[in-house]
């Protein structure tokens, strides 16, 4: 019995990436009265992926940021599969360097973050542009990369926190 209980309570918490993801997807439509904020509300789902794939990739796997991308883009009403590309491209992109970004300081991830949000939003910028056949505004994805590199050091911090607590190694 206390075998069970204890792959249960394992299997809980190997959730916490997919599940902190999954709440900063939601966090991201709460609506906001403040006028324009909701083209430029930071990229909460981005973050968490960019997270999670440097620190436990084999518990956010691509196909898990490709089904939140998707759902994003179902409660959002933005074009089908532009934040499933999204994400998934950047979970390609943090893989691929995720070795140089384990081993160094938080300065360090936090300019690979700035360096994976502005990927990220020429993608949108470039996919939403492409879908609606005219050139989308380039200011509101600017701003929205900037309020992202912005919160982004609260957020990791909640995540660092998250991690230790949950996911010790």
């Amino acid at each position: 019995m206390i075998a069970v209980l204890q792959k249960l309570d394992q299997f809980g918490r190997n959730l916490m990436p997919l599940a902190s993801t999954l709440l900063l997807v939601l966090l991201t439509m709460v609506p906001v009265v403040l006028p324009g904020f909701t083209a430029i509300m930071p990229a909460w789902g981005l973050m968490a992926v960019y997270y999670w794939v440097v620190f436990r990739p084999d518990l956010l796997p691509t196909s898990a940021a490709f089904a939140i991308g998707l759902l994003q883009d179902l409660l959002s009403g933005t074009p089908l599969g532009m934040n499933a590309l999204v994400f998934v491209v950047v979970h390609w992109i943090v893989l691929t360097q995720r070795r140089f970004f384990v081993s160094t300081s938080f300065v360090v991830l936090w300019s690979g973050f700035a360096l994976v949000v502005l990927i990220a939003m020429s993608v949108s910028w470039l996919s939403y542009s492409v879908l609606s056949l005219t050139l989308a505004p380039l200011d509101a994805a600017l701003f929205q990369a900037l309020l992202s590199l912005t919160v982004f050091p609260v957020v990791a911090v909640l995540f660092i926190r998250l991690h230790r607590a949950f996911l010790p190694a």
